[in-house]
């Protein structure tokens, strides 16, 4: 039985990742052994805290995800078990009471802004790629994802994003840069980049 193979996605919040994960996985390789896990599912539950103290929570901080099982659910993977992935919802900050199923699959593409930072995440990666976007283009994405999508106000996403997440970034997600086998320079149809690591890729599962 050939071994799985993990790719690693990191970049800063909204810089891409997860478009470029998704092409990867679900357009170029879409005939493929290829599944998709986002890092975002992995936050940590607060039920017993108010909606407004969880919207106050650093959620920029890798102490806010639950490591332990991300770590226990890699490891099924690797040896080709089915998982029970947490779906964690944005606008009431809490994990939803149903999963969803994650198959085993010859690669698995992991995005998330930790994924090279933390090392036990890291140990898991046969490619790392950072995607490395402009602060105020993903500023601008993070605006108007947080409004449309998780119920934020203009004031919530320019404070946290003052307080917690420039902050966080330039501590955390911004050095894990260097553990990088490949950094793709984000930009709207970059595939020449996106084609370079779906080839490789695609040499695991032929």
């Amino acid at each position: 039985m050939k071994p799985v193979q993990i790719i690693l996605i990191a970049g800063g919040s909204a810089s891409g990742k997860t478009t470029v994960a998704k092409r990867i996985a679900n357009v170029i390789l879409k005939d493929k052994s290829v599944t998709y896990l986002s890092m975002d599912n992995y936050y940590k539950n607060f039920p017993e805290m108010t909606l407004q103290e969880r919207k106050k929570m650093n959620f920029d901080h890798p102490n806010i995800m639950d490591i332990d099982l991300m770590v226990k659910q890699l490891v099924e993977l690797k040896k080709r078990q089915a998982i029970e992935v947490p779906k964690y919802d944005f606008t009431t900050s809490l994990r939803m009471k149903e999963t969803f199923r994650v198959e085993p699959a010859d690669v698995i593409i992991i995005d998330g802004i930790f994924t090279l930072h933390i090392d036990k995440i890291r140990k898991f990666g046969d490619i790392k790629l950072f995607i490395k976007t402009p602060d105020d283009v993903r500023f601008i994405r993070r605006l108007t994802r947080d409004i449309e999508e998780r119920g934020f106000t203009t004031d919530q996403v320019i404070n946290q994003y003052l307080e917690t997440v420039k902050p966080m970034h330039d501590f955390f997600v911004g050095p894990s840069i260097d553990f990088a086998d490949v950094i793709i320079p984000y930009q709207e149809g970059n595939e020449v980049a996106i084609d370079l690591v779906a080839t490789k890729v695609a040499s695991w599962v032929d």
